[in-house]
């Protein structure tokens, strides 16, 4: 995926804007040299980074510093039974899950990736795998510094670049997250080890709670970010965007 050529505006001041890109950038200010640091920042502002790309555990660009040097940054896979337990830690947390399902990125999803066992963020330099064709030998250069400062401007822009680079995607995360959702759903025809009786079967049972005055309402399309969008489509529309009118109707009723 490419993310852009660089450029003055594309990593000035602005970047770090988001939660995520300010934690990148505080881990990369952790370890990195204060001068290579900030020559990383003045190449990214010239415009020197060009053609960087974000795929699956790496991070691409060549940075001309003068010379044009290829720059390329690895980062560990996760492997899939870490994906399946942060879908998981993701499913078992109701409200982060609806926000999730509404195209937002809460901090919490540092926290799932923790619980999980897998870091969201390098911690450290040795959870990159840093590749310069300089005759450098700072860890990060300069030019892997430049890469490293317009990646964070990148995930400002594009949040799911970060799941991209750490081998997933949004939508591999929410559909892991529904199949978590639904795995973990009670059996409506399961009564368990109690056999039924006959007495007592039409007894009322024990009234139920009062309602929370302050709980937060669900959304009213929550059932239809929750599941699966069904293969039919109305007038080349997605059944679920024509319903969802009608449920938020229904709610306002």
């Amino acid at each position: 995926m490419t993310a852009g050529d660089g450029g003055a505006a594309a990593a000035g001041d602005d970047a770090g804007r988001m939660w995520w890109s300010r934690r990148f950038l505080d881990v990369l200010g952790s370890f990195t040299d204060h001068g290579r640091l900030h020559r990383g920042w003045t190449y990214a502002r010239q415009g020197r980074v060009k053609d960087l790309r974000v795929r699956p555990h790496e991070v691409s660009a060549r940075v001309f510093g003068p010379e044009p040097y290829g720059v390329a940054i690895g980062v560990g896979p996760i492997d899939e039974d870490s994906w399946r337990a942060v879908a998981a830690e993701l499913a078992s947390q109701p409200l982060l899950r609806a926000r999730l399902l509404e195209g937002e990125t809460p901090p919490e999803l540092e926290w799932a990736f923790a619980q999980a066992g897998v870091p969201l963020l390098p911690d450290s330099p040795h959870d990159l795998h840093l590749m310069c064709e300089c005759p450098g030998y700072g860890e990060p250069c300069e030019h892997a510094a430049a890469v490293l400062c317009l990646l964070a401007e990148a995930f400002d822009r594009d949040p799911s670049l970060l799941l991209t680079w750490r081998g997933g995607s949004r939508e591999r995360l929410l559909h892991g997250l529904r199949q978590a959702s639904a795995k973990d759903a009670p059996d409506p025809f399961d009564v368990g080890d109690e056999p039924l009786r006959a007495a007592g079967f039409w007894t009322a049972g024990p009234a139920p709670a009062e309602p929370r005055e302050h709980a937060a309402p669900a959304p009213p399309d929550l059932l239809l970010q929750l599941l699966d969008p069904p293969a039919i489509k109305i007038r080349r529309r997605p059944l679920t965007d024509v319903l969802r009118p009608a449920y938020e109707a229904m709610s306002r009723a």
